[in-house]
């Protein structure tokens, strides 16, 4: 085959190996981020049926007590863990996330959600149940020996506990648990806002 005037073999070898050590650069940039993109798409799909907007203030009302993680939170709320330095929310049933465990066998929550969040920060853990009607009672008089401080807020009570990092609160009343676990992370009035939702 005739040869292409003007070509140059040795520059066309240069150029392509050039290109070939550019690409292999931005490989290598890209590595690091891979199990962050992995996460992120991960925690994306595995909120599916979790990613809908919170309701405007006075929604619940209505509605009643959240039933999925999105309806826990207003909407600055939501947004700011959301926006939180690799911040991801797994929603589940879990247990409480709570040192008052003696608590939780007298009671037995029966759970309507946990949200767990994970973020650079910490992690922040709230869960959502149903209980008798007298447990706030039960916790004011069984948390003080376990470390927390109770106080009535409205019909119902809440008691919370701090230990380093960790702050704990357990709130309940009208048959409903509401308690929260903040280890490192802490945002603003984080449970009583939580709390305006639950009990409007």
């Amino acid at each position: 085959m005739a040869r292409i005037g003007g070509r140059n073999a040795f520059l066309a070898w240069f150029v392509g190996l050039a290109c070939l050590a550019i690409l292999g650069v931005l490989a290598y940039l890209a590595v690091p981020m891979l199990p962050v993109s992995l996460a992120w798409v991960g925690a994306t799909v595995g909120q599916t049926s979790e990613t809908s907007a919170p309701v405007a203030a006075g929604d619940e009302a209505v509605a009643g007590p959240p039933t999925q993680c999105p309806k826990l939170y207003d909407e600055a709320l939501w947004a700011a863990m959301r926006s939180t330095k690799k911040s991801v929310m797994t929603p589940s049933k879990d247990a409480p996330t709570t040192t008052a465990t003696a608590l939780v066998s007298a009671l037995q929550p029966q759970v309507t959600l946990t949200c767990s969040w994970h973020s650079s920060l910490g992690t922040v853990t709230t869960t959502l149940a149903t209980v008798p009607p007298d447990a706030g009672a039960i916790a004011s008089s069984a948390l003080p020996a376990a470390g927390f401080t109770c106080e009535k807020i409205d019909d119902r009570t809440r008691c919370a506990r701090s230990d380093g990092d960790l702050t704990e609160t357990i709130e309940a009343g009208g048959g409903t648990w509401l308690s929260t676990s903040e280890n490192g992370w802490h945002p603003k009035d984080y449970v009583s806002r939580t709390a305006a939702v639950v009990w409007p």
